[in-house]
């Protein structure tokens, strides 16, 4: 029996409006991962809460880790828990500045 896919919550302040923002992040994660995920699912909170979780791993807290992660960084993360050996192209690759 193959172990099943993990699940992604992305938990967001409804008062703040977070909605979109979080919308976007799981649409990103999707069509990087497609069938790697089990599921991604968008859970409404208050009190300036944004909260990234991975089969009940925490990735990314907004209070935490002070503000937003960039959308290549949290790829990243999901990544090392999903498919570690997996190559994400430019999000890997060091920007030339």
């Amino acid at each position: 029996m193959t172990p099943a896919a993990p699940r992604v919550t992305v938990t967001y302040c409804t008062q703040c409006n977070w909605l979109l923002r979080a919308g976007w992040m799981a649409q990103e994660l999707l069509n990087t991962f497609g069938t790697d995920l089990g599921e991604v699912a968008l859970i409404p909170g208050t009190g300036g809460v944004f909260r990234i979780e991975i089969a009940d791993e925490l990735l990314w807290d907004r209070a935490r880790d002070n503000g937003f992660p960039d959308i290549a960084a949290l790829k990243q993360l999901v990544r090392d828990v999903v498919a570690p050996d997996r190559d994400l192209g430019h999000t890997d690759r060091k920007r030339d500045r």
